[in-house]
């Protein structure tokens, strides 16, 4: 095994323990009347501990010193982890009064399951086997024992440095139909210092949160009345509509037509498409006119019938569709997340019918297209190759063919890239493209989908040279990925100062006083003429006070007008990232903000 799977190794034994810990230490502390666990794995970030509590318990982060000064003392008395081997029977007789443990236990197809025991080395060293105990008994005789494959420190003290960090809500299996738990996260390092660093990132990123940007710069807003969908803000739209035209130019420069298609259809569509058979779980669906309809999930089928209107020939393709898709996913309300996960999804979507011999020449100038989209937005893409999953549609050899391709264009175009095994679509293989943010975060963004089997499920044809009927070969691109994700990726790599292009406020105008106002106006109207989006301060307020606000609000350009800028017939311009100010005519202030 090589260093670094051993780091990650010790890591995940240290967080998993860490967790079994805290299980341990909170029901000591709330006892086993009000307290039943449930589940609690390690995860990238740490780890967390679900649990179902009685209704008089109040569970809050206040309790977090008084668990963690218990936590330290086990670790530093370091206790051992001692395992068992039961079988089937003899686990779900240990854990009858738990019904989270007896589900789990109902659902493994094996014989033999591992248990493990918490306590001092003394008394573990005693503990041979668990057949004259129960839970209950065996947490009273000092004893804290749990179904659990691990992997787990050897001794508690290995663990160095560890943190309680907050309370959610949660579902039994992350399913909403199921029970509601109580979830608590928390993390651990190998090191006090590694700890630090992670603690301060996390700050870092609660700064960068773009649910508290979008309330300060009034993007956008939720609201329970329609959960998973954004509303959006005046200002929230300038960033949307800025990008839409930045997107569309791009397409529009390769020779993409745009579309506009329905967003519902009866469910045959989907069951022609394949979605109905692997996602009809994550599909909006309702019947009207004793029909069957779905709110769409996916663009591509509605494209595919834009196709058919017509007999298409060899000459007519590459045929290149692109659309402002609105798709409908019904993401459980637990998994919803501001702009990051929605179950109302704008797609930059675009759909390419094309003949096989086409495949790489498009394929290259969708990378092309990403190079240039994510150079605009200050972002490095890092590419993957996404190869056939398990649930695939088609035959084996089409896949291979479709992969090879894929790796061709790839190739050509100088791009390294690393596998994604079984990531790929069930209709194709594809090129996802990650993007790195400013915190080291990871976003899968773009996806370039190659795909053999869609157009012939719905019978799409093409006359080729010698006069046969063929049938064209489908590429799915999106750039962006979906806009309310990639606003909300934006804002926080940005922490919300945002390029002066897709500021929503590109400029504040601050007039010192009332008497200013009317040269402020004149001032905006040549910036508008100059299309450069503006705000004038008219508030009764100090200048220190208008310039803090229009900092809080990450607005690029603040203009600064008094008594002498009105005489003089210039302006005070202080941009957001630098303390010095200047005084410039509008003219040059033109020039300044274009080149800006």
């Amino acid at each position: 095994m090589q260093e670094k799977d051993l780091i990650e190794l010790q890591l995940e034994k240290i967080r998993h323990s860490s967790e079994h810990i805290l299980t341990y230490v909170m029901l000591q502390d709330l006892g086993l009347d009000k307290i039943t666990m449930a589940m609690g794995p390690a995860i990238e970030s740490g780890f967390y501990f679900d649990f179902a509590h009685s209704p008089d318990v109040e569970i809050s982060a206040t309790s977090f010193p008084k668990w963690e000064k218990t936590m330290k003392k086990i670790i530093q008395a370091n206790w051992t982890m001692k395992e068992f081997t039961v079988d089937i029977p003899e686990a779900a007789r240990f854990f009858a009064r738990n019904s989270f443990k007896q589900e789990i236990l109902a659902d493994l197809d094996v014989e033999t399951v591992t248990l493990f025991s918490l306590a001092p080395q003394e008394k573990n060293d005693k503990l041979t086997d668990l057949k004259s105990l129960d839970f209950e008994s065996a947490f009273k005789a000092g004893y804290f024992v749990d179904l659990c494959k691990g992997p787990h420190v050897e001794k508690t003290g290995e663990i160095k440095a560890f943190k309680l960090l907050r309370i959610a809500a949660a579902y039994w299996r992350g399913d909403e139909k199921n029970q509601q738990l109580t979830r608590i996260y928390g993390t651990a390092f190998a090191s006090q210092e590694e700890l630090d660093q992670y603690l301060a990132w996390l700050e870092e990123s609660k700064k960068r949160d773009h649910k508290r940007i979008g309330k300060i710069q009034d993007l956008f807003s939720f609201h329970s009345i329609s959960p998973g969908a954004v509303f959006w803000h005046p200002k929230g739209l300038v960033i949307w509509d800025t990008l839409e035209r930045f997107g569309q130019g791009l397409r529009k420069k390769y020779g993409y037509l745009k579309i506009k298609t329905p967003e519902m259809a009866k469910v045959e569509m989907w069951k022609i498409s394949g979605h109905w058979d692997h996602y009809k779980d994550d599909m909006f669906s309702f019947q009207a006119d004793d029909e069957q309809y779905c709110l769409k999930p996916m663009d591509c089928p509605f494209n595919i019938k834009i196709y058919q209107t017509q007999q298409r020939s060899y000459r007519d393709l590459p045929m290149r569709f692109t659309e402002i898709g609105h798709v409908f996913r019904n993401e459980q309300s637990g998994e919803l997340n501001g702009l990051f996960r929605v179950r109302e999804i704008t797609q930059d979507d675009s759909h390419l019918l094309v003949r096989e011999d086409q495949i790489l020449p498009e394929i290259e100038g969708l990378l092309e297209m990403v190079k240039e989209y994510y150079q605009k937005l200050g972002l490095q893409p890092e590419y993957f190759l996404s190869t056939r999953p398990d649930d695939f549609m088609g035959e084996i050899n089409t896949w291979n063919r479709a992969e090879a391709n894929l790796i061709e264009a790839l190739t050509k175009q100088g791009i390294s890239y690393a596998l994604k095994e079984k990531d790929g679509a069930f209709y194709g293989p594809k090129i996802d493209v990650n993007i790195k943010d400013s915190l080291g975060r990871s976003w899968q963004v773009a996806t370039i989908q190659l795909d053999f089997q869609m157009p012939g499920r719905f019978g799409c044809e093409y006359i080729d040279a010698e006069g046969k009927k063929q049938v064209p070969v489908m590429i799915h691109a999106a750039i962006f990925g979906s806009y309310e994700r990639m606003i909300g990726i934006l804002l926080e790599h940005y922490a919300g100062r945002l390029p002066l292009w897709l500021a929503p406020v590109q400029v504040k105008i601050l007039p010192i006083a009332d008497r200013h106002l009317d040269y402020a106006r004149e001032v905006q109207t040549v910036l508008e003429q100059a299309n450069f989006r503006s705000e004038i301060d008219e508030r009764s307020e100090r200048l220190n006070a208008k310039i803090r606000l229009a900092q809080e609000q990450q607005i690029p350009a603040m203009l600064v007008i008094g008594d002498g800028e009105v005489t003089d017939r210039t302006i005070t311009l202080r941009w957001r990232d630098q303390e010095q100010q200047e005084k410039i005519s509008l003219t040059d202030l033109v020039v300044k903000m274009s080149q800006a």
